[in-house]
């Protein structure tokens, strides 16, 4: 082989790292849940923090529990859930397929530790189907629920990992959240 081609061959393996590819600034932003997938200890418990906090957020702004206490009962809780919870979930769940699937292809991994949004948009979606109320009790539980159903990946989320792209990503971090979900209902149920 000649330096020409050994030059040339070189060129072109380096225009197809992902390391010298053009960095996806604002898809690593979000899939990192605003830097939060770099922090060294744990970002996918931060991640679930930041899920935590928009909830709390939606919570405070368009709480639940002034509705109930209007008495329109179900139908308040009807209207609560897609004026608020529900479009802010589709939003995180979207920006996360797309944030996640950009950073894995540019990292050239299919799940890469510092793409947090998937716990974000699980950690969320617990509360959301379980219509918790700002109450630390459930929020903590939701939480290590959450944390333990996303870490042990039960039936079918670890199946779920093989999804193409940002899917794969996100969508056992979803389940992990019915799960969760389902705990904190029948946490309700116990009276605890």
């Amino acid at each position: 082989m000649s330096a020409k081609t050994d030059s040339s061959h070189s060129d072109a393996e380096a225009s197809n790292s992902p390391v010298l590819a053009r960095k996806p600034r604002f898809a690593l932003f979000l899939a990192t849940a605003a830097g939060l997938g770099y922090l060294p200890k744990a970002p996918g418990a931060w991640g679930s923090l930041a899920g935590i906090a928009i909830y709390a957020l939606t919570q405070i702004y368009f709480p639940l529990d002034v509705i109930r206490s209007v008495r329109v009962g179900s139908a308040g809780r009807a209207l609560w859930i897609p004026w608020t919870a529900v479009p802010i979930a589709i939003l995180i769940a979207v920006v996360g397929v797309w944030a996640s699937g950009r950073v894995a292809r540019f990292l050239n991994n299919d799940d890469p530790q510092i793409a947090v949004i998937d716990e974000v948009s699980g950690q969320h979606l617990t509360y959301l189907l379980s219509l918790t109320l700002l109450n630390w009790k459930y929020l903590l539980l939701g939480f290590i629920l959450f944390r333990v159903f996303d870490i042990w990946k039960p039936f079918p989320a670890r199946q779920a990992e093989s999804l193409p792209g940002g899917w794969g990503i996100m969508t056992d971090d979803w389940i992990a959240a019915i799960y969760a979900a389902i705990g904190l209902w029948i946490a309700r149920f116990a009276g605890l």
